[in-house]
C-alpha cells in the first residue's frame, strides 16, 4: 500500500512524503478497508509535529478520517455487522493512506445516497456538533444557536442540526465568503467576529436583543460570548481553535444563570457507548430526512495522497471551509 508515515515529528505538512510500505495483514480484531477518500483535520497538524495528546509510537501513518470499501472481515468475529464489498467510512489512526486497518466501533456504513468523499469527513465532525447541540444542549424550536467558526466542519454541521431541531441560527466566521457558505447550509443571519462590537449585533438580533440562548464554540470565545447570551443561556465548549486556553470571568457566569457545558465527543465511545449509538441514530434521521448534507469543502480538488500536504497547509492557514476531503485513487490508478 501507499501511505504517509511519519519516523520522526516534521516542522509541517510540506515535510511530510508518501512511502510504500506492506498492505496490512486481516486481523482477528479488525477489518481492511481500502480507502477511498481521506479527511484532514486541524489535529493532524499537531500530531505531525509533535504537539497532540495522542502521539503514536515511531513509525506511524498519520491521518484519521476515511471512506472506502470493506476487503476482509475480522477473522475471530463469526456474524460481522459489515461484509466484504460494503461502502463504510469510519475514523482509526492512519488515514493517510490506500489500506487501513479499523475495528468495528470505528466504522459505520455509508449513508444512503452518499459517495466517498462526501462520507469521509463525517466519523469526528458531524456527532460532535449533534451531541453538543442535542445532547448537552437540549436544542429545542424556537432557540437562538449562535455558532462560532460556522463555515468550519463542525460549524456546517452545527448549523444543520440546530436548523433541524428547530432553532434560529446566527453564525459567526471572519470572512464574507464564510458568512456566505453558511448561510447555504442552513444559517438564518451571518455576522463576522473580526469587527468591533460584534456582540452587540447578534443580540440585536434576538427577540428585544435578549441574546442567544445557545452558543456553540469549537474556538474558545466564551468570554465575549458571555456579552450576547440570554439569561439561562447555554454554552458548549467544543475546543480551542483559537489556541489559547481561557480564563473565564465567572462573576459573569452567575450573573446571567449561564451554563458552561463541555462536549469530548471522543470519552463517550469508553464511558458512555450507549449514547454514541443514539447520536448516529439520530443523524442517519435527519440525513434520511434531508436534513444533513456533506460538508465537503469544494472550492478545489485534492486527488492524490501527494496533495494531503497542501490540503493541509490550506487548512492551517483557514483559507478554506466545511471539511477538506483528498481523493484517494485505487493503488493501480494512482499517479503517485
Amino acid at each position: 500500500m501507499r501511505a504517509i508515515q511519519i519516523k520522526e515529528y516534521v516542522k509541517g505538512p510540506r515535510d511530510l512524503t508518501v512511502t510504500t510500505l506492506p498492505t496490512p495483514s486481516p486481523s482477528p480484531t479488525t477489518y481492511l478497508i481500502a480507502i477511498h477518500a481521506t479527511a484532514t483535520n486541524f489535529f493532524d497538524l499537531l500530531q505531525i509535529r509533535g504537539k497532540y495528546q495522542h502521539q503514536p509510537p515511531f513509525p506511524w501513518i498519520s491521518g484519521s478520517e476515511f471512506a472506502g470499501t470493506v476487503l476482509s472481515t475480522p477473522t475471530s468475529v463469526s456474524q460481522p455487522k459489515l461484509k466484504v464489498g460494503d461502502k463504510v467510512f469510519g475514523a482509526a489512526q492512519g488515514g493517510y493512506a490506500t489500506h487501513i486497518c479499523a475495528p468495528e466501533a470505528s466504522l459505520r456504513p455509508m449513508p444512503t445516497g452518499w459517495d466517498f468523499l462526501d462520507a469521509a469527513g463525517l466519523m469526528v465532525t458531524a456527532p460532535t456538533s449533534y451531541a453538543a447541540l442535542v445532547t448537552r444542549a437540549r436544542v429545542k424550536k424556537g432557540d437562538y444557536v449562535l455558532v462560532h467558526a460556522a463555515a468550519g466542519g463542525v460549524g456546517l454541521a452545527a448549523v444543520q442540526v440546530a436548523k433541524a431541531f428547530g432553532a434560529i441560527v446566527i453564525a459567526t466566521a471572519g470572512s464574507a465568503r464564510k458568512l456566505e457558505v453558511a448561510k447555504q447550509y442552513g444559517a438564518d443571519h451571518g455576522v463576522d467576529y473580526n469587527k468591533t462590537g460584534w456582540e452587540g449585533e447578534v443580540k440585536r438580533l434576538t427577540p428585544e436583543a435578549r441574546g442567544v440562548d445557545i452558543v456553540f464554540d469549537p474556538v474558545g470565545m466564551v468570554n465575549t460570548s458571555l456579552k450576547c447570551t440570554a439569561w439561562n443561556g447555554r454554552i458548549v465548549i467544543i475546543g480551542f481553535a483559537a489556541g489559547d486556553i481561557e480564563k473565564v470571568a465567572m462573576n459573569r457566569v452567575l450573573l446571567k444563570n449561564v451554563s458552561l457545558i463541555g462536549l469530548h465527543w471522543g470519552m463517550y465511545a469508553r464511558e458512555e457507548p450507549e449514547t454514541v449509538e443514539e447520536v448516529w441514530k439520530g443523524l442517519f434521521r435527519l440525513m434520511e430526512e434531508g436534513k444533513f448534507k456533506s460538508t465537503v469543502y469544494k472550492d478545489d480538488d485534492f486527488i492524490g495522497l501527494e496533495t494531503v500536504a497542501g490540503a493541509l497547509e490550506m487548512l492551517g492557514r483557514r483559507d478554506t471551509w466545511g471539511k477538506v476531503v483528498v481523493r484517494v485513487p485505487l493503488d493501480r490508478q494512482s499517479k503517485l
